[in-house]
């Protein structure tokens, strides 16, 4: 059965969300301006004969304005996670989107279940990632939302 509208369209606004944090990582590019561009070009958009699933708009954008905000909490707080010796700046940027995200839905987002966000940024991951990375998603979430959700 196909998932209702407004799952769809903020699972929509997930996957924007991680493709926009990760261009703004790749060119700096400042948020009001990054927004823009995605609501005017990205949303709803037709490729190669596909029209996109229009996102929800409102809910993309917290999710950037959110971990541009609190970038210092949220990335001390998935470092905090990770095994010894490693650093966020070693993770792929892709990887480091999609925790941003999904720490940032955990931290500041309390009417989305924790189910309900780790199971959305594993479907992120699959869409970038093979299954050993999609784990480690799945387990530094999970270890984030123990801490910041009991």
């Amino acid at each position: 059965m196909a998932a209702p509208k407004k799952s769809r369209a903020r699972s929509a606004a997930r996957l924007n969300a991680v493709q926009a944090l990760y261009q703004q990582e790749m060119e700096g590019t400042p948020t009001p301006i990054l927004l823009h561009e995605f609501h005017a070009h990205r949303f709803g958009a037709t490729i190669d004969e596909a029209t996109l699933v229009d996102a929800e708009m409102d809910f993309f954008d917290d999710i950037v304005r959110g971990v541009t905000a609190r970038a210092e909490e949220i990335d001390r707080t998935v470092t905090e996670r990770l095994a010894d010796g490693w650093k966020l700046e070693r993770l792929d940027r892709s990887m480091r989107a999609i925790l941003r995200a999904g720490t940032y839905e955990l931290i500041a987002r309390p009417d989305v279940t924790v189910g309900t966000v780790i199971d959305e940024y594993l479907d992120v991951a699959h869409a970038f990632f093979d299954e050993k990375e999609v784990k480690f998603v799945n387990g530094l979430l999970d270890k984030v939302a123990k801490d910041v959700r009991g």
